[in-house]
């Protein structure tokens, strides 16, 4: 079954410009650290940023009851990314009596970054 879909794109030059502040109130340690490894090309966080809101879209209720760093961009061993709901908002998804799992991709260039998501039926 599916629940919902999202899509985001942003300029690669908001996140660029963003301040400390911004990043450390939006991404979990794990991505910054994810950021850093591979070389603080503002590109990375933009993508991981568009993930975040094309989630929240997917949800279907923005960022209502939750807050960006409530979805964790993650990269696998073959650095597929994924979504990590953290446990405040995995408790909001079953109060919405949504069962489900995020399916992410991302792509960027030079000056954009897009993210798209399908939350469905695990």
């Amino acid at each position: 079954m599916l629940y919902g879909i999202g899509t985001d794109i942003i300029e690669i030059t908001r996140i660029k410009n963003a301040k400390q502040s911004f990043l450390q109130k939006t991404f979990t340690e794990q991505e910054l650290d994810y950021f850093y490894q591979k070389g603080s090309r503002p590109e990375t966080l933009a993508a991981m940023f568009a993930a975040k809101e094309a989630a929240a879209k997917a949800i279907g209720t923005g960022f209502r009851g939750f807050l960006p760093i409530d979805i964790e961009v993650l990269h696998d061993e073959k650095q597929k990314p994924f979504i990590k709901p953290s446990k405040k908002l995995a408790s909001l998804l079953e109060q919405m009596e949504i069962k489900a799992q995020f399916q992410l991709s991302l792509s960027h260039c030079q000056e954009y970054a897009v993210a798209f998501v399908i939350l469905h039926q695990a």
